[in-house]
């Protein structure tokens, strides 16, 4: 295989990984730098070598996200010591049906998991990837692969965010946002974000911001923290933003004659926005399932 056909078989396969990272990541930005850091590692391997390019994908993604997840992780996830019973009513149609309810609270839920936890769940869950297969990625065997999905699905399953219809309160929230910055209401997007809130932003919105910024307006960093700081860049920023789903999840888009050109994704938790992501990359916001809610602004 060339290295022009390496590039097109990855590029056909990007929107997969992206999704597959995000899940397992839980952020655009970080699951960007994972699917980047995947292609690197695949152009300086042998191609001529690889049997199932989509397997081995999946494979160095994988690994990628779970060494990210762990430098996250403050603490030492827990091993498993023994193997506990399946618990009855989880086989594969009730995962499926399951995985289809899930809605705006999974990467709530996700975020919950130790780190091989959510690799397992949402490899397998979510993307259909035998345990065999994952037992390697996690150097376990594949019934311990197995448990960690089951011990995840049962989070997912008892946790309180998923029964509480959040998906509608979390447009509210998102929409309330969006009015808020179009009418310049300061205060009112302080009042709509968590205190320790985060915006964070890809290079290419980091540097498209820089170019067209106003004289004295506030720069825009790769990540800023703090209510006050992030509603002083985004105040008056929406006028043409739409309400939108992003992954299922509420946000906002820029578009013109309906396609989307950034993409807000909001992370929102009670009635408070605890993140806001800012992706304008076109390969990004390519992958991304965008459904817009507002077509008619």
């Amino acid at each position: 295989m060339t290295h022009v056909d390496l590039t097109a078989e990855f590029e056909a396969r990007r929107p997969r990984l992206q999704a597959l990272a995000y899940r397992m990541l839980g952020s655009f930005t970080e699951a960007e730098d994972a699917v980047q850091e995947t292609w690197i590692r695949l152009s300086r391997s042998d191609a001529e070598g690889i049997d199932n390019l989509g397997g081995r994908l999946t494979t160095v993604l994988a690994r990628v996200s779970l060494g990210m997840l762990r430098s996250r992780q403050a603490h030492p996830e827990s091993t498993l010591e023994h193997e506990e019973p399946e618990p009855r009513g989880s086989g594969p149609d009730e995962e499926v049906v399951l995985v289809d309810t899930l809605g705006a609270a999974l990467l709530v839920v996700l975020d919950t998991l130790a780190p091989a936890e959510r690799l397992a769940f949402v490899l397998h869950d979510l993307f259909a990837v035998p345990f065999d297969d994952i037992a390697p990625i996690l150097d376990r065997s594949p019934a311990a692969a197995r448990q960690l999905a089951s011990r995840a699905r049962r989070r997912v399953q008892t946790t309180e965010e998923l029964r509480s219809g959040s998906r509608r309160r979390q447009q509210e929230v998102v929409g309330a946002f969006l009015a808020a910055s179009r009418q310049g209401d300061f205060r009112a997007l302080v009042a709509l974000l968590d205190p320790d809130a985060v915006l964070r932003a890809d290079r290419a919105a980091v540097a498209a911001a820089a170019i067209g910024r106003d004289r004295g307006a506030p720069p825009l960093e790769p990540e800023l923290r703090g209510a006050d700081a992030v509603a002083r860049i985004l105040v008056g920023q929406a006028s043409a933003a739409q309400l939108a789903l992003i992954e299922d999840t509420p946000g906002a888009v820029w578009a013109t004659r309906g396609k989307p050109r950034a993409v807000f994704a909001f992370h929102v938790i009670g009635d408070t926005i605890a993140e806001i992501e800012i992706v304008t990359d076109p390969a990004t916001v390519r992958s991304l399932h965008v459904e817009i809610l507002e077509p008619g602004r």
